[in-house]
């Protein structure tokens, strides 16, 4: 498998291109996609099932989404994330009960 060439189908797969990206990292550096590009098209792997040969840690980030690498027993693939979206509801506070302080040590 070509790490680049997995890449950009991924991206599209999620509806998003590499124009869409806005920074790579891991938990050592950060780089442009440009710049990933660049080392990621002479990587070929296999990503089947044995050692994981990606940086678990590399992370390809965009507006409020990410992929991030995963691994199960040495197969290992991108998955897209993003930010929870945030619900807007009422939520109604209360004295904490003698029984919620028996029960949650409050």
């Amino acid at each position: 498998m070509n790490l680049l060439k997995e890449t950009v189908e991924f991206l599209e797969e999620n509806g998003k291109s590499p124009r869409n990206v806005m920074f790579v990292c891991n938990d050592v550096s950060c780089m442009s996609f440009d710049d990933f590009c660049l080392v990621a098209d002479k990587i070929n792997y296999d990503n089947g099932y044995g050692a994981a040969e990606i940086d678990e840690a590399l992370k390809i980030v965009g507006d409020n989404w990410w992929l991030e690498r995963h691994e199960y027993d040495g197969s290992e693939w991108w998955e897209f994330k993003t930010l929870p979206s945030r619900e807007n509801k009422k939520v109604i506070l209360r004295e904490p009960s003698i029984k919620d302080a028996i029960l949650y040590g409050r």
